[in-house]
């Protein structure tokens, strides 16, 4: 974060360090609270504002600089995660979270990210899959921030209860039903190596044009879906059948001949990501069960593609 926010007569504050680095916390919860990379961070940056609006007087009163940034931020996604629902609902199209790139990458094998601190990235645990968020779209926003905080960040429930104003006992019963969301769809957390094998041998069959090869490699009721929010063109509704997505990736690369498919790591996870002339086309997740691909998130929105115009 930037320290222009800041007045000049306390950069020196020993604890504006301490205060600094909580952002990375911060756009960690946040994220996970609202799918999109870019609303966590202007989430962020308005609780640091309204930090810095208090006087030096009103900030040393606070007990816990820390407990309260969180408790500021989860309050703003909790109001922003009800207005999203109304946005969405106008949105063109399939709406899929904000992919996030991270450093490193599969090509010679899982790395997982290599030797990046864990501290320095979003993806730090199986809650960043794409698989876990599009599960948290269907949770109420009291439900979603109440499993974020408590079974996600570890937050106690009296803690949780207060930042999202309710009791100890809803909170507790929200968390339940979140968790039972959860369950229900069956999120696997296969083996990072054996699912970089799995979508590497997708991208070979798929730049052989080899629907036999893509087709064994898909589930037979396997979903697909394109979000391109009405900028660019994508298919408005998914895709189900091994054969019918199959068919629908040979389609794109018959009309887009000079695709280049490169191999990254995507929310934690092998992706791919799509490129035309140098230019970042799409972003591709996966969810994979076993040997076969249950399902295929291929962003295609630019605006949710920021992040990765450089990766």
């Amino acid at each position: 974060m930037s320290n222009r926010s800041a007045p000049r007569d306390r950069r020196d504050d020993p604890s504006l360090a301490a205060i600094v680095s909580e952002r990375r916390h911060l756009t960690n919860l946040a994220y996970r609270m609202l799918g999109s990379l870019a609303e966590a961070e202007d989430a962020v940056q308005e609780t640091y504002t309204r930090w810095y609006a208090m006087s030096r007087e009103q900030q040393q009163a606070i007990e816990s600089p820390a407990a309260w940034l969180t408790t500021v931020a989860s309050r703003i996604c909790l109001d922003l995660l009800g207005s999203a629902r109304a946005r969405r609902e106008r949105y063109v199209g399939e709406w899929i979270p904000e992919p996030v790139p991270e450093q490193g990458g599969w090509i010679n094998g899982w790395t997982g990210g290599g030797t990046v601190d864990p501290a320095d990235r979003v993806t730090l645990d199986e809650s960043i899959s794409m698989a876990f968020l599009v599960v948290l779209e269907s949770m109420t926003p009291a439900e979603r921030v109440t499993f974020i905080l408590h079974d996600v960040f570890r937050y106690p429930f009296p803690e949780v209860a207060e930042i999202v104003g309710r009791s100890p006992a809803a909170c507790r019963q929200l968390a339940t039903s979140a968790r039972r969301r959860v369950r229900e769809a069956q999120v696997p957390a296969d083996p990072a190596p054996l699912s970089a094998e799995v979508v590497r041998n997708f991208k070979r069959a798929w730049e052989a044009k080899d629907i036999d090869a893509l087709v064994r490699l898909l589930d037979p009721g396997v979903v697909a879906t394109a979000d391109g929010g009405g900028i660019v063109s994508a298919v408005r509704d998914p895709v189900v059948g091994g054969k019918q997505v199959a068919r629908g990736f040979l389609q794109i690369a018959s009309v887009a001949p000079d695709l280049t498919v490169l191999e990254r790591v995507v929310n934690g996870r092998p992706g791919l990501l799509l490129q035309q002339a140098g230019v970042t086309a799409a972003v591709i997740a996966f969810d994979i069960v076993g040997d076969r691909i249950t399902h295929v998130w291929a962003v295609r929105n630019p605006e949710k593609l920021g992040p990765w115009m450089t990766n």
